[in-house]
């Protein structure tokens, strides 16, 4: 006899079930249960997937290039002088510099992925927006609002693509090639649909790439799933030891600096970065001024874009191999090269060669080599943090000889002018000839 209340018979033997129907119950239930972790594991699979970050880095890159390739078209088209279109720039810029590190503090107390995903959402509500604006002050706030959160989100983005469960140079060619796309794209809507086009393009990419980052995993995540007991007994001793350093060291971005050598690499990162972004922004001029017709020059500089590919796609064959100091003392004879190519006023097929093999290389090789540096230099706990300030520095000093080299060509010319710059990368030589950097071969970030 059993039960009927418990189920079970009297000497405490199995369930025996008195109404068939409950058995239907049960049936339903194990179903329902069985068919969530199956979801949960396809969840999961799709969580941390290889598309998820193609459409993350593809459509990230796309969209900024189509944000700002032709901005200073679209303002003169809507009616702006130069000096508004420059005005407006140059405050994008400098909001950014201001507002890049708290960015940088917000992915290290939050977390790099849910941090970016609330900018790209801002960003995307700000390019609706910037469509509907026409007066000079609205433009100006809205355009800057979205560069700060593009440009504020790119240190954050970079991280991503060493912290993946794949290797660096396999997710970050597709932003390589999203942002030589976007550059053609910008040009094609302008001329064949309509100038404000370009901007719902951009909406648009921003959402995919929402969506593509929604299904990324966090750099901690993985980098927990990947480590062995032992791995992360190891890793919790290291990161006391860190901790109880950090709380002995002052607060904020103020204890980076007491990092000499981090602060020493600021100075050199910052003169490569100036030199770097004065040339990108007066080459465009200097083929149209030597006589290039300005969409020859800028299917050239596409060219350029995509000739930094095969440096990206391979980047785990020799990132990892060699040190830092070789790998940046390539990078700034590269820079070296160009300018000095630029001054000595050589022939214009030289001048389209040495650009198209170095200008995009050279900028791609420096943005991983200071991925490399600051993990070699910065505990992990803060290496966002000093990204952040050195993208800070990078703007600063994009402001300052942008407008040095303005002023010099409008006077002197371009040649004089990319001479100074030669010298310039002459000075960040001799600096980085005595600077004793870690190697970084440990790192292992793009393998």
């Amino acid at each position: 006899m059993t039960d009927n209340l418990s189920g079970r018979s009297k000497n405490g033997g199995a369930a025996v079930l008195e109404n068939p129907g409950q058995s239907g119950l049960l049936a339903k239930a194990s179903n329902r249960l069985e068919g969530g972790r199956q979801s949960g594991k396809l969840a999961k699979k799709r969580k941390g997937s290889y598309f998820s970050y193609f459409l993350m880095f593809n459509f990230y890159y796309l969209a900024w290039a189509l944000f700002s390739a032709l901005i200073s078209v679209y303002l003169i088209g809507l009616g702006f002088s130069a000096g508004q279109a420059s005005l407006v720039v140059s405050v994008s810029f400098f909001a950014s510099m201001v507002t890049q590190p708290m960015v940088g503090s917000l992915a290290d107390q939050y977390g790099s992925k849910s941090v970016s995903i609330v900018m790209f959402i801002t960003a995307a509500s700000g390019g609706v927006v910037f469509l509907f604006c026409r007066s000079l002050w609205m433009v100006t706030i809205f355009y800057s609002v979205v560069m700060v959160l593009v440009n504020g989100t790119n240190p954050i983005v970079e991280k991503m693509a060493t912290t993946s469960p794949y290797p660096y140079g396999k997710i970050r060619i597709w932003g390589t090639i999203g942002y030589a796309f976007g550059t053609q794209a910008a040009g094609f809507l302008y001329d064949v649909v309509s100038p404000s086009s370009i901007f719902v393009a951009f909406v648009l990419c921003m959402m995919i790439c929402i969506l593509g980052t929604s299904q990324t995993i966090e750099p901690t995540a993985f980098q927990n799933s990947a480590q062995t007991k032992a791995d992360r007994q190891e890793v919790a001793e290291v990161q006391e030891e860190i901790q109880a350093e950090e709380t002995r060291n002052t607060k904020g971005f103020a204890k980076l600096f007491t990092n000499r050598k981090f602060a020493y690499y600021l100075l050199v990162y910052g003169l490569f970065m100036g030199v770097l972004a004065a040339g990108n922004t007066f080459v465009p001029s200097l083929f149209t001024h030597n006589g290039l017709p300005a969409a020859t020059a800028s299917t050239f500089l596409s060219i350029a874009v995509l000739c930094e590919m095969p440096l990206v796609f391979f980047s785990s064959k020799f990132m990892d191999q060699l040190t830092s100091k070789v790998l940046l003392l390539f990078a700034i004879v590269l820079v070296l090269g160009q300018m000095l190519v630029y001054g000595l006023n050589l022939p214009m097929p030289v001048v389209v060669g040495v650009t198209m093999l170095t200008k995009n290389v050279s900028s791609m090789l420096m943005i991983m080599v200071n991925l490399k540096i600051v993990s070699s230099l910065i505990p992990s706990a803060s290496q966002i943090s000093a990204l952040a300030l050195a993208a800070t520095i990078k703007n600063l000093a994009s402001i300052l000889f942008n407008n040095f080299a303005g002023v010099l060509i409008d006077n002197i010319g371009y040649s004089p002018v990319f001479l100074l710059m030669a010298g310039a990368m002459i000075l960040v030589l001799v600096l980085v000839v005595f600077f004793r950097l870690p190697s970084g071969t440990d790192q292992k970030l793009f393998s």
